[in-house]
């Protein structure tokens, strides 16, 4: 099976992007076969879209709220 591990979010010049980091184990033994494993895809989905925005939007409002 695949677990993520970590997601990002961000935004370049080519549009919405997402980074996934993934790890692969074996079911039955729990061995882990690969760990760290990375991919990168530009987000196309309207809808997906709008939820990385939101996401990227609520980080911005965390930052915007520390005090200078």
């Amino acid at each position: 099976m695949k677990t993520v591990t970590s997601a990002t979010v961000f935004s370049d010049a080519v549009g919405l992007r997402i980074s996934v980091t993934y790890s692969e184990i074996d079911e039955q033994s729990g061995k882990i076969i690969s760990d760290n494993k990375r991919l990168d895809r530009v987000i196309t989905d309207a809808d997906a879209q709008a939820s990385a925005r939101a996401v990227l939007d609520f980080a911005q409002d965390i930052v915007d709220a520390l005090e200078g």
